[in-house]
């Protein structure tokens, strides 16, 4: 039985949402994901963004920068990061390159792992530590929001610093974490869903963007680590896991 599909949802990340696109013309698209949809060619501008697509950013890509300088604020010695990055990701190659870019301003030689599934992501272990890298930087990713738990086992088992995108993954125990409120995110583009099945075009509805990152440093794990969390880092933190 052929389905009569109103809206489609996208949650997956850029990849899925382009697909999406690509894929129907007529049908109103709702996305979530933290890239700059202009740069990714899924909308044309954030206020009027297209006939047929709209949602939701949380721009946590445009962090990669800031989640570095992170990593050298918790360890001022740290010379070698490792990045996992998943080469599935539409984004991988600008991920890279900017990470590159921000790590040769800050004086740190970064080097680009990849993994796009579960038994890459355990065997990036071995590949991480053959890096003798002093700490490790994780891409926003939905591949790898979906496995934070296996994230947080491998940062543990190297005994790494590791910095990453969603705030859920520094609760679960991770050290610490930078971004925007992905779930909110999830939300307001539900939000938008329910707007263009009361009869709203997606046309009319612009582009959401984040108004506030969170800081979010888990003190335990930083314990574990034999890591001393500057205080004024502290102090600049939205969420503090004692």
């Amino acid at each position: 039985m052929q389905r009569q599909v109103r809206v489609i949802a996208t949650i997956g990340g850029t990849s899925v949402a382009l697909a999406a696109r690509q894929a129907v013309t007529e049908i109103p698209i709702v996305f979530s994901i933290g890239s700059d949809p202009v740069e990714d060619g899924l909308v044309s501008s954030l206020n009027k963004p297209g006939n047929n697509i709209t949602g939701v950013t949380f721009f946590t890509n445009a962090l990669t920068a800031k989640r570095l300088e992170l990593l050298r604020d918790i360890v001022p010695s740290a010379a070698r990061i490792a990045a996992l990055i998943n080469p599935k990701n539409a984004r991988a190659e600008r991920d890279s390159a900017d990470l590159r870019k921000a790590a040769a301003s800050l004086g740190l030689h970064v080097e680009i792992i990849h993994a796009g599934s579960a038994d890459e992501l355990d065997a990036s272990l071995g590949t991480i530590a053959r890096t003798q890298a002093d700490a490790l930087w994780v891409a926003s990713d939905a591949f790898f929001a979906s496995r934070r738990g296996q994230l947080i086992v491998l940062s543990a088992r190297l005994g790494i610093p590791t910095v990453y995108s969603q705030r859920e993954v520094a609760i679960a125990g991770g050290l610490i974490a930078y971004g925007s409120d992905v779930a909110d995110s999830h939300r307001q583009s539900g939000i938008y869903v329910g707007r263009i099945l009361k009869g709203d075009k997606p046309i009319e509805l612009p582009v959401l963007q984040p108004t506030k990152f969170d800081l979010v440093i888990n003190l335990r794990t930083a314990k574990a680590l034999g890591l001393t969390i500057p205080p004024t880092l502290l102090a600049r933190a939205d969420e503090v896991i004692e």
